[in-house]
């Protein structure tokens, strides 16, 4: 007690340029975790996936340890509050506070939000780390704590940072969703690398960040009805292909990667880039390291095939109510933004009177309302999928929704429950073939976001490790 009396008097004594008026504001606007939510906001307002989930992180992070200083730590040691004597009073907070000393929340929320930013991304870590030790220092310079109240809760935070990891595991924690690992040209400076990307502002700035790392590489930017011409031109006399896109854009340029044997180079550009997080690809720098390097893996390729032509799927293909669901979302999406036009498209579905789709399935017809199939194994699948760990498992993640009555009490109990194999709402197999017959002509799909029409038979199988994409920090 004495030395942290002597210590809060020496800091008392100091005075830092411009500290006397920043310091206390610091520590105002602190209160309530505010500048937190603050910060938590513009990092998911960059729509860069890694802050978004940093912030997200941060956000947990900072409520578990405020609950824990609240319900505990400042009902088990009841301190008094440094007398102000040695501060300044220009120091002072206007409205001093009422609680106990020890320990301090202040210094416990920034500790927990910076801790919990920076094991989801250690470069914004460091980025917010100055401003949460400033706001911990501030609890002591305007005389509201002892500095032993500020160490231990900053302790505390950070502790409760490491137990939301312990809960929900950072990326770095997760299995490695990739293999197996094959050749590919390395291409320093993207010497070789042809990019093709849809025009638009998001996947411009992409686009540019991938340029300032891969000077070399040559872009070809062109409007969507374009787009396929335009990826079998480059395709044709690349060393590898690059997209810039959404998953229906990826999709095509797969497609033509396909047909002229070259390996593919994803940059996520889209609202939701599946394939590209499932393959470890979030920012330029990911994908321009792998590219130089030549790290590459051998990812399967669902393909469906219809009396209408074929086509391929790197993420999921579904029919029933989802494509309706894809064409409402694309009717809002222009004017509402994805996500928010996903809401509105899942409200119209569920509804909708719409009436079940029947199919002939192992040899029996039977009414469904949802078949979704995915490109290998999802870890969760609601009525949208989650993640893969594993892009080369020889399997299709199949899931039906069963026909009947009150068909949006069934979908919406399908997505809040886990696949099982047999149930009276559902049905969840892992073949890497499947057969449909007696579609009705018309019947949608969709597959990666796109939508087609197909009739008749229809057969949904695989094409194991049949193509070749970078990946970056593929362990050897």
């Amino acid at each position: 007690m004495a030395l942290d009396r002597r210590v809060f008097d020496a800091v008392a004594a100091q005075h830092w340029p411009g500290a006397d008026e920043l310091l206390p504001r610091l520590s105002r606007a602190a209160n309530h975790g505010r500048l937190w939510f603050g910060v938590a906001a513009a990092l998911a307002a960059s729509g860069r996936p890694r802050a978004r989930r940093a912030a997200v992180r941060g956000v947990a992070s900072l409520a578990l340890a405020s609950a824990t200083i609240n319900t505990l730590g400042k009902r088990t040691v009841r301190r008094a509050r440094p007398v102000l004597d040695t501060v300044p009073m220009v120091r002072r907070l206007k409205r001093q506070p009422i609680t106990t000393s020890f320990p301090s929340g202040h210094a416990a929320s920034a500790a927990a939000f910076a801790a919990g930013v920076a094991l989801e991304s250690p470069r914004l870590g460091a980025a917010v780390a100055p401003l949460a030790g400033a706001v911990a220092l501030s609890r002591v310079y305007t005389g509201v704590h002892f500095p032993s109240d500020v160490l231990v809760g900053a302790a505390l935070g950070a502790g409760a940072a490491f137990a939301v990891r312990g809960l929900a595991p950072t990326r770095s924690q997760l299995p490695p969703p990739g293999r197996p690992r094959v050749e590919a040209p390395a291409l320093p400076g993207g010497r070789g690398l042809v990019v093709v990307t849809v025009s638009g502002a998001r996947t411009s700035g992409r686009v540019h960040d991938l340029l300032d790392a891969l000077p070399h590489a040559e872009v070809v930017t062109c409007e969507p009805g374009d787009l396929p011409d335009e990826l079998e031109k480059a395709a044709a006399r690349a060393r590898a292909l690059g997209v810039c896109g959404g998953d229906g854009t990826v999709n095509a340029a797969a497609a033509a990667a396909l047909r002229h044997g070259v390996p593919l180079a994803v940059l996520p550009g889209g609202t939701l880039d599946h394939f590209a997080y499932d393959l470890g690809v979030e920012e330029a720098p990911d994908l321009a390291r792998a590219v130089e390097t030549g790290e590459a893996i051998a990812v399967d390729v669902g393909r469906f095939r219809s009396a209408a032509g074929e086509g391929y799927f790197l993420n999921t293909f579904s029919l029933g109510v989802y494509p309706e669901l894809v064409r409402e979302r694309e009717r809002w999406s222009h004017h509402v933004g994805g996500w928010a036009a996903g809401i509105l498209a899942a409200a119209h579905v569920l509804r909708s009177d719409q009436q079940p789709l029947h199919a002939e399935i192992g040899g029996s017809r039977r009414p469904l309302w949802l078949l979704f199939a995915g490109n290998c194994q999802y870890n969760r699948l609601g009525l949208a999928p989650a993640r893969r760990f594993d892009l080369a498992d020889g399997v299709l993640d199949v899931r039906i929704v069963h026909g009947g009555r009150r068909p949006g009490a069934r979908l919406l109990a399908a997505a809040l429950t886990s696949p099982v194999e047999r149930s009276p709402v559902q049905t969840a197999v892992r073949p890497n073939r499947l057969r449909l017959s007696g579609l009705a002509p018309g019947t949608k799909i969709a597959h990666d976001g796109e939508l087609r029409d197909v009739e008749g038979d229809l057969v949904l199988d695989k094409l194991p490790e049949a193509l070749t994409v970078y990946r970056p920090g593929q362990p050897s």
